[in-house]
């Protein structure tokens, strides 16, 4: 899977989720503080990891900041993203699974590499739900990006 990461600050847990998901076999995209030269301000780098996933040039992305919060809200600026911010392997799992959610957002502060794991574990494991309320919920924040768009 071809996935963007970005970080504003180069901190040791950015660098275990490059070499983490490095090691699951992804094809990995670094912007930001972990990528020499790039402009490391939150709101640009979450917004390049994310145009990415918009773009179809990734899959999906991680972004982060101190609290991650910064990170999801730019990210969520870009239409056709869904950014969640989580701090627990279940808030993964349901943001995957009934909001379809296609960027991550990590908090550098809060996130260890051994929760780290577990986040990324239940997100790659988790798939987007069927349920008709679940898409119809999804499809309603689409229509909103189209609004905000005129698309």
């Amino acid at each position: 899977m071809r996935i963007s990461v970005s970080s504003d600050m180069d901190e040791p847990v950015a660098r275990a989720l490059l070499a983490e998901l490095r090691e699951r076999g992804h094809d990995v995209r670094a912007h930001g503080a972990l990528s020499p030269g790039d402009d490391p301000q939150w709101a640009v780098c979450s917004e390049r990891a994310a145009r990415e996933v918009a773009d179809g040039a990734a899959d999906q992305a991680v972004v982060c900041c101190w609290t991650g919060t910064g990170a999801s809200i730019a990210a969520n600026k870009v239409p056709g993203v869904r950014a969640a911010l989580c701090a627990d392997a279940y808030t993964a799992d349901g943001a995957r699974r009934w909001n379809d959610a296609n960027v991550l957002a990590l908090s550098l502060r809060l996130t260890s590499p051994p929760l780290l794991r577990e986040i990324l574990d239940a997100w790659f494991a988790a798939a987007p739900s069927d349920d008709p309320d679940d898409r119809r919920n999804v499809e309603r924040t689409a229509r909103l990006d189209r609004a905000r768009t005129g698309t």
